[in-house]
């Protein structure tokens, strides 16, 4: 027994002794310990954190944290919100533009009302921002991608309104969370790219923007403006945001308590929370916050901030002189950073990151894979808004003469964030890949030859719409139903000269098909009561035009829907800078009726609803039930339709929505095809912020469910009690 014992502890000290000469062999092979990739990431951050100056560390508060001389290479940020931006648009290839694959707008992309698309066009992205960061012959950019925009477009006067998913908080969130994913891909361990999220928060208006205050109440904000966010954080993944250029309720983000108290103590968010580009100085001279750009440093520091997009480094280096700041406070704030490096395999070996060998090969924008997925995308982010008396789907075997106007039928306008396409295909040139030889096209953008081509046409297509950039540089714009960054719009009616061509083409032939290439909501109330078929796309795609010829001519089915309120005027909405929704903004408290209401879009085909069954008639407050419903194509064409799933409460103590998105479907059906469409509904998305208990609370209450093909088409619904 006692020989036993002593050889059990022999064999103990052995295998204790191989394993300490194995750790320290495996710690020969790298010059520092943070550069072992099996060491915890925590010890690494240390380790690191011990072998940098006091000035190494400043310098790593810019968005490259490179550490020459500890053979650490950071990597810095791209621009991304509907693929990588390394074109000429916003001049984000600099001296050397590179083309790059380029979807539609993320407006376009969120009409698709379909994640997993996002998320495809966000791998797509991923890998072209990975090979460009790595190959030997570009060797440009990052890895760091600042994107989904997860601001919420709750005003259609909004300069950026092309950047978001809508107006809807639920359905932005989980757009954003599809795009997160398809950016950081699905590996375990290694990130492709990472995803930053902007603008941290309430941050949807551009005049005064430097300046202004978006004041909300606390329900507000917890149940609307930063539920995207959230979803981001907890469902997607993300661990990079940008904090907005706007105060909150008299705070500028940039040194906002919320960075750390909501996003960091919350949610978990613990990588990259970084400035706006020049909101540090703004905390000086447009917001007057701080009397001093080394008070302002210290601030942001302190707040959170640990990546500058701006000049930083004299302000630092003054707090830290005069003790606003410590380098104890720099290490907690640059752990962040270091995480987000770590996830990329910028502290690993090559061999070790899974990714580390994309960048040799034929460049992916150039790849029929590429150019097959943005004319699918591109595709089913196409909008029927109006179909009288059949016009549309275009018979090309009876057509023998169309003509093709407007100022927007020969281009392919480029937003401020887009790259520039290896190709791109107008809806002139798609409209002429796709009819016979014997059909003859004419084409102009002059009105007046429009108007005398209209003449003699079987049919005529015009195309309106905005210019994405304003057409005059930064911060300027041709007229005042144009917005851009830096810049709202001051009507949201369409331009009117574009309108007259309209009206003077439908006096000379009632055959009319209006194309409206916009970013943002157009209020075209005449167009609607007169022209017969109009047909919605947006900006940007290289496929646009092959994707909307295919819609014209009924190759594809429009299924996509639209997600903002389209007014039918400026009188409809509450003031720009009211952020208080509750006053009359979005479908959610939208008083009067809209031009089109949120939710809304056409087919070539139609369906009918029926059967709507929940798994039980009551909701336990920790449970959920299943919603279910039949939707049968009635027609004669195979066509998409986005089911869409809505709560009303009926008897709750507070205001509550009149309607609000709790989930969503795009199922394709074939004629006569039935298809049973079912979502979850947790007790937990029923709730509302309690400002007294400063929580969630899932009240007992009666709720509607409602389902339908947009918000004011509500097919079927039913009752359930919330226990």
């Amino acid at each position: 027994m006692t020989k036993n014992i002593a050889c059990f502890f022999n064999l103990k000290l052995l295998l204790s002794l191989m394993l300490l000469l194995l750790t320290r062999a495996t710690q020969a092979q790298y010059k520092y310990p943070f550069q072992n990739p099996d060491m915890p990431v925590e010890d690494r951050i240390t380790n690191l954190l011990s072998l940098m100056t006091l000035d190494e560390k400043v310098t790593c508060l810019s968005t490259n944290p490179t550490i020459t001389r500890l053979g650490v290479k950071g990597t810095g940020h791209v621009e991304g919100l509907h693929g990588l931006a390394m074109g000429l648009p916003g001049n984000w290839g600099r001296k050397t533009p590179v083309p790059t694959t380029i979807f539609p707008q993320s407006i376009g992309m969120a009409e698709t009302w379909d994640p997993t698309l996002l998320q495809q066009a966000a791998s797509i992205e991923a890998f072209e921002t990975r090979y460009m960061f790595q190959s030997e012959k570009y060797h440009k950019g990052g890895l760091v991608v600042r994107a989904p925009n997860a601001d919420i477009g709750r005003d259609p006067r909004w300069g950026r309104t092309e950047e978001c998913y809508g107006e809807d908080a639920f359905f932005n969130g989980t757009l954003a969370v599809a795009y997160i994913k398809g950016l950081q891909g699905n590996d375990p361990k290694y990130w492709i790219t990472a995803a930053l999220m902007k603008h941290f928060l309430a941050n949807s208006n551009e005049n005064s923007r430097d300046s202004s205050s978006s004041d909300l109440d606390e329900r507000l904000l917890r149940e609307y403006y930063s539920v995207p966010f959230r979803m981001g954080v907890e469902q997607g993944g993300s661990r990079a945001y940008m904090a907005s250029y706007n105060k909150v309720n008299g705070v500028p983000q940039t040194v906002s308590p919320m960075l750390k108290n909501m996003t960091v103590d919350e949610w978990g968010q613990n990588g990259i929370i970084s400035t706006d580009g020049g909101a540090y100085r703004m905390l000086v001279n447009a917001h007057h916050y701080f009397p001093t750009l080394a008070e302002a440093a210290a601030a942001c520091i302190k707040a959170g901030i640990n990546q500058f997009l701006d000049t930083y480094k004299p302000g630092a280096t003054e707090a830290l002189q005069k003790g606003l700041v410590t380098e104890v406070d720099i290490d907690k704030t640059l752990r962040g950073v270091f995480r987000v490096m770590i996830k990329l395999g910028q502290l690993d070996p090559p061999e070790k990151v899974p990714y580390s060998t994309i960048g040799t090969g034929p460049e992916p924008w150039l790849s029929q894979k590429n150019r097959d997925f943005v004319r699918l995308i591109t595709q089913k982010s196409i909008v029927l808004l109006k179909n009288d008396g059949g016009l549309l789907p275009l018979d090309k075997n009876k057509l023998k003469t169309i003509a093709i106007v407007g100022p927007r039928s020969e281009e392919v306008l480029q937003d401020w964030y887009s790259g520039t396409p290896p190709y791109s295909v107008s809806i002139l040139e798609g409209i002429k890949n796709k009819v016979a030889a014997n059909v003859a096209v004419s084409h102009t953008t002059n009105a007046n030859l429009a108007v005398a081509m209209a003449k003699s046409a079987d049919v005529v297509v015009v195309c309106v719409g905005n210019n994405p950039t304003g057409n005059l540089g930064w911060k300027k714009v041709d007229g005042p139903t144009e917005g851009r960054e830096a810049v709202d719009r001051e009507s949201i009616s369409l331009d009117s000269a574009q309108e007259a061509l309209v009206k003077s083409l439908y006096q000379v032939n009632k055959h009319v098909i209006l194309v409206l290439i916009s970013n943002f909501p157009v209020a075209i109330n005449w167009e609607q009561q007169n022209i017969p078929a109009i047909i919605h796309i947006t900006h940007c795609s290289q496929e646009q035009g092959n994707a909307m010829a295919d819609a014209l001519f009924g190759d594809i089915n429009p299924g996509g829907k639209l997600v903002q309120t389209w007014p039918d005027s400026l009188a409809q909405l509450p003031p720009m800078m009211d952020y208080n929704i509750r006053h009359g903004r979005t479908y959610m408290y939208f008083k009067g009726q809209p031009l089109y209401p949120f939710g809304f879009g056409l087919s070539y085909t139609s369906f009918e609803y029926s059967n709507l069954k929940t798994s039980a008639d009551k909701i336990d407050k920790n449970g959920e039930i299943s919603v279910s419903i039949d939707v049968k194509n009635t027609g004669s064409r195979a066509g998409d339709e986005v089911v869409q799933f809505y709560v009303k409460h009926l008897k709750s103590r507070v205001e509550r929505p009149l309607e609000e998105l709790k989930g969503f479907n795009r199922i394709t059906l074939n004629p006569g095809e039935t298809q049973t469409v079912t979502t979850k509904l947790p007790a937990s998305t029923l709730a509302y912020w309690d400002v007294a208990k400063h929580s969630f609370i899932v009240e007992k209450e009666l709720v509607q469910l409602m389902v339908g093909s947009s918000s004011a088409d509500i097919k079927a619904q039913k009752v359930v009690e919330v226990r």
